[in-house]
């Protein structure tokens, strides 16, 4: 049985034009087994009915702070003592913004403070809202007070922005919802110490150009997102990405490989847990150019010399007080084969590894298939979404630890 399965959600909604996905996010939540109350502001109405949302929910929808015939049995407190957790999905940076600061002007920002439920906080707005100087520092509040921030994802807007600020799809906020339930009483990581690397490296060329390759980051940040949902100490050693910082995750901004594996030597040897899912450049150039390399008429070629990379994932597994490590392999072809070869060449204790030559897995894409292998068992993970997929990583990961303790 599901860890939601029964577990009481209030679901509040505000205005932006993200609501109208939570039709969806409901039915999809009370699949899980899951009680959901829905609470709109005035905002979010202009968006979607409540009408609708009765209808999904099988329950009347509260949207009224001063509605008399639901104060006459105190509404707002007992939907504040009968929530399991409040998820508040879009979150405007008007309502961040508001419950912040500790307001309770309407039901909403009212039955978040009233409440000692778990808040988790979805947050959908325009790409300059969410980047502005006040939404961040609102979020950085929240987040030091313990409260979770699903997302934004990143991606073409209503208003035809492109950035961040996009509310999650609902089967990712449907999979992080079951995830907290699966992990919030049972904070199985605690006291761990993990160190994962994400994201390209990217290798100059000259003061313009570059080397790099399509890594997107997702599948790093999702499984430092659910390492830290699990209670690990979480520290990520990211490459040029356009993510957000996971919830109660450090990170530490490089650009090129040496730049990583400086950062991988000197915090592994102080974690229990080390995952390379970065996808490293294995080349850099020998000579990086002072000057932009100019294009002339007689120039129809351009020659670099490369030279290796430090290996990061190898360098790590030499160290004498190693943690645990655990590898990535991103083939085109004989998969199995080149993942075990990598496996026991580079010492490691568990090594991931997808085909990414599969259109629709992958890099840069939100879904992804594994096949995680160490030296006496293989766990095949079937085709799902990032966040899912990691949750599964982390699993077998603990157990794993657990097992070489």
């Amino acid at each position: 049985m599901s860890e939601i399965q029964g577990k009481n959600i209030v679901l509040a909604i505000t205005g932006g034009i993200a609501a109208y996905k939570t039709p969806e996010l409901v039915r999809r939540l009370k699949d899980q087994g899951a009680n959901i109350r829905v609470v709109m502001t005035e905002g979010a109405k202009a968006f979607i009915t409540p009408l609708t949302l009765q209808a999904v929910s099988a329950n009347p929808v509260s949207d009224s702070l001063l509605d008399p015939a639901a104060e006459l049995a105190m509404g707002h407190i007992e939907l504040a003592k009968w929530a399991d957790m409040i998820l508040v999905a879009p979150a405007s940076a008007d309502a961040i913004a508001r419950i912040s600061n500790g307001l309770a002007n309407d039901l909403l920002t009212t039955i978040c403070l009233a409440s000692e439920a778990p808040l988790v906080l979805a947050p959908a707005m325009n790409q300059q809202m969410w980047r502005a100087l006040a939404t961040q520092e609102n979020i950085e509040r929240l987040q030091k007070r313990g409260v979770t921030i699903w997302g934004p994802g990143a991606g073409e807007q209503a208003c035809g922005d492109v950035g961040p600020g996009r509310m999650l799809e609902v089967v990712e906020l449907v999979e992080l919802s079951v995830g907290f339930f699966q992990q919030s009483g049972i904070r199985a990581l605690a006291g761990q110490k993990w160190v994962i690397t994400a994201g390209p490296t990217r290798e100059a060329i000259d003061p313009v150009r570059y080397i790099s390759n399509h890594s997107s980051g997702k599948m790093g940040y999702a499984i430092a997102q659910a390492a830290a949902r699990a209670g690990a100490d979480v520290t990520i050693i990211s490459g040029p990405v356009n993510l957000t910082t996971p919830t109660n995750c450090e990170r530490i901004d490089v650009s090129s490989a040496r730049d990583m594996h400086k950062h991988a030597l000197s915090l592994a040897s102080q974690a229990d847990i080390f995952i390379a899912c970065a996808a490293v450049a294995d080349y850099r150039v020998a000579e990086v150019a002072e000057h932009k390399i100019k294009k002339t008429d007689d120039n129809d070629e351009m020659r670099i010399e490369l030279v290796k990379n430090p290996d990061i994932v190898a360098d790590v597994s030499k160290l004498n007080d190693k943690p645990f490590t655990v590898g990535f392999a991103a083939e085109t072809q004989d998969v199995e084969k080149y993942a075990l070869g990598k496996l026991t060449r580079k010492n490691l204790d568990l090594i991931a590894a997808n085909n990414v030559a599969t259109e629709g897995q992958g890099f840069n894409s939100d879904n992804n298939a594994l096949t995680v292998y160490s030296k006496d068992d293989k766990y095949p993970l079937p085709l799902t979404s990032k966040s899912e997929l990691a949750s599964q990583l982390v699993n077998i990961i603990g157990q794993q630890f657990t097992k070489r303790q």
